[in-house]
């Protein structure tokens, strides 16, 4: 059966329409409630259950038929022309719940998203067109009637922060086209409405500049320090100091003649220049169907992917795109090439796309088979490092369609070594010791393996000028350093990816060392809880528009939770948290919390072992807590056994984000508790 073509609008009130653009009538509150969670949950299962946890804080007898009545009453809308007792073809049913299976551009913040990532990589005068046309699509704060639920409010931040770096992206394209005077008005209502935005003041104080009003232009900036020094206790960053400085000098640069308007420095005008010639020299003269675009994109896919959340996003949105146009060209050796290419360093265990990397693995194991045999021996080792890398985290028990076992990560790993270190190609090598750390998680109390990883990155990075995994190298010791409880040396690698990062223009690598300065604060002692809960918030911001789901989602709430345990405070019992990926080994301490014993043991039955990640031994001491609360001694035996290795080492702070304290404590609770111990419960 043909599926209508619905469009559906959540930036504004949410709202859908019909293939000719007018208005689909929702019913009630609840009604679109349901549709805006399932566009939330992009394509994805939502479970009955969780919906019913999402649409009342405390649910009413009846409350899972309701839902299905909501769903009904849905389809009956959506797909008015559906025969009676034909399957939905839009929101369907699956498993547990419901999906709603919009196409990609069905939704306007799903095509908002990729309007903001392809006007980056546009000339100006087409970024701009292309960014008027996507921040025309707003109609009010994203999921304007649902601000004050918990399942939206990570989306409305996501997608209010790139609202605004669209809005900074269109000042600067207006700049580059020598439309500074156009940029003032929109850029004057931007800052005052968000004057924490460094990078807005900064476009501000330029255009001003371009327009001959330097006094004004000075004037902002100073306004800029002032607001930044007295509300938040910071000095303006190097691209404001730049900009002041050039300014006073009249520097050359800051002429509209000299290029785009980029991020304060002196070269900016000169590289904008180098940039659109040789992007136009490229496009004369390598033909549209030529194969060495495609290896090309994927070198500036590399480059992008480290730039910020944007850039993050936009890589990763092409990237499938480009390994499935060379695997269209049936020329293995060429595909090889196009995924080996992308080398991003990766810190964090949880991938950001679950399906994406599925995809990436398949088509690296199928370019594989595909090379010819006795050749492509670094074509391989990339292929290899690339599968231990997108299989990071998963477990064999938790496999969905497509995922890849950890086993095979762990043996793709130990490949790609061995032939890098045969190869003697440092830049290989940096690729492979990746996925080797990537693989390292296979059990408990690892963390001094990690170190040796880490070291042994930053040496052969330094040697060989390999920067992004220089910065690796000193982000796995930031995390390995502090999980053995040796925080002046985390301290150390924390300062020096700090610096790398500024030098190198790396913004994400920020991310990691604030929440890390959180984590240092909660295992030092030195600030009481209320104090270390904000330094956590305000890392937690820091996320915001990264570009990083597989790092953001639920972690804040774990971080919390763990914070509580550490001093012996019960979890929060709000329903309405947002745990994520977490929410299996929180559940149990939050029915502890609200007094349900009885739903409690249930919780902690269904507990799964914790994937194999940054998290592991995080995620096994809140369930031997548990375990311990509720004299559960099958559970007790099996988180004995599982931590004893890591009995010398933080728990959790290995992930550089967060910490239950010592492992050892842990296990003598559960062996007081357990069958070895004298209590009886």
């Amino acid at each position: 059966m043909r599926v209508a073509r619905v469009g559906f609008g959540v930036l504004g009130p949410v709202t859908a329409w019909d293939g000719a653009g007018g208005a689909i009538a929702l019913k009630g509150p609840r009604h679109r409630a349901v549709l805006a969670r399932l566009i939330v949950a992009r394509r994805r299962v939502v479970p009955v259950t969780r919906l019913v946890e999402d649409l009342w804080a405390e649910p009413p007898p009846g409350a899972v038929g309701a839902v299905r009545t909501f769903v009904a009453a849905l389809r009956r809308a959506l797909e008015p022309e559906r025969p009676p007792r034909a399957p939905a073809g839009l929101l369907i049913t699956e498993g547990p719940g419901y999906a709603l299976r919009a196409e990609p551009d069905a939704v306007d913040a799903w095509r908002f998203e990729r309007a903001v990532a392809a006007a980056a990589t546009l000339p100006p005068e087409d970024a701009l067109a292309r960014l008027e046309e996507a921040l025309g699509w707003w109609r009010g704060p994203a999921y304007a009637e649902f601000a004050d639920a918990a399942w939206a409010r990570a989306e409305r931040s996501r997608l209010a922060e790139l609202r605004l770096h669209a809005v900074e992206r269109r000042a600067e394209a207006r700049l580059s086209l020598g439309l500074a005077a156009e940029a003032v008005p929109d850029l004057d209502a931007h800052v005052a409405e968000h004057p924490w935005r460094e990078d807005a003041w900064r476009l501000l104080a330029l255009a001003l500049y371009r327009t001959g009003r330097q006094g004004d232009a000075l004037a902002v900036l100073r306004r800029a320090r002032t607001l930044l020094v007295e509300q938040l206790g910071v000095d303006p960053g190097p691209g404001l100091r730049r900009l002041e400085a050039d300014i006073l000098s009249h520097a050359e640069h800051l002429d509209p003649s000299a290029g785009p308007a980029g991020p304060g420095s002196g070269r900016d005008g000169t590289a904008g220049q180098v940039w659109a010639r040789a992007a136009a020299a490229y496009d004369r003269t390598v033909a549209s169907g030529a194969r060495a675009r495609l290896e090309s994109t994927v070198g500036l896919l590399r480059g992008l992917a480290v730039t910020g959340g944007g850039g993050l996003e936009a890589a990763r949105l092409h990237r499938v795109a480009a390994i499935a146009a060379a695997e269209e060209l049936g020329d293995a050796a060429l595909t090889a090439r196009v995924i080996g290419a992308y080398d991003v360093p990766a810190i964090w265990t949880r991938s950001d796309d679950p399906e994406q990397s599925a995809a990436v693995v398949a088509a690296a194991e199928r370019t594989l088979t595909e090379l010819s045999p006795g050749g492509h021996e670094a074509a391989r080792a990339r292929l290899l490092a690339t599968i231990a890398l997108e299989s990071r985290g998963t477990p064999p028990h938790a496999l969905r369609a497509g995922s890849t076992p950890s086993a095979r990560g762990l043996q793709a790993a130990r490949q790609a070594e061995r032939i890098a270190r045969g190869l003697d190609d440092p830049a290989l090598l940096a690729f492979a010791l990746n996925g080797v750390f990537m693989q390292s998680f296979h059990r408990a109390g690892l963390a001094s393996r990690r170190d040796g990883i880490g070291a042994e990155l930053v040496t052969l990075s330094a040697r060989h000028d390999l920067v992004t995994y220089e910065v690796l190298g000193h982000l796995i010791r930031l995390q390995a350093r502090g999980a053995l409880g040796d925080f002046p040396g985390a301290d150390g690698h924390a300062a020096a990816a700090d610096r790398l990062a500024e030098r190198h223009e790396l913004p994400l690598v920020g991310v990691f060392t604030q929440w890390y300065r959180a984590l240092r604060l909660a295992e030092t002692g030195r600030a009481p809880m209320a104090g270390v809960e904000t330094a956590y918030r305000e890392a937690a911001a820091r996320l915001d528009g990264a570009g990083m789901p597989g790092l953001e989602r639920g972690l804040l709430p774990l971080a919390l939770l763990c914070l509580r345990v550490r001093h012996g405070r019960p979890a929060p019992t709000d329903e309405r948290t947002d745990w994520g990926p977490y929410e299996p080994w929180a559940r149990p301490l939050v029915l502890l919390a609200q007094d349900r014993r009885g739903a409690a043991e249930a919780a902690l039955r269904e507990v799964p072992d914790p994937p194999p990640d940054l998290l592991f031994e995080a995620l096994w001491c809140l369930t031997a807590r548990a375990a311990v609360a509720l004299g559960d001694r099958e559970t007790i035996r099996r988180a004995h056994s599982e931590l004893t290795p890591a009995a010398g080492e933080l728990a959790g702070a290995g992930s550089g984000l967060l910490s239950l304290g010592p492992v050892a404590r842990y296990l003598e609770e559960l062996a007081a508790t357990g069958p070895a111990g004298q209590e009886e419960r």
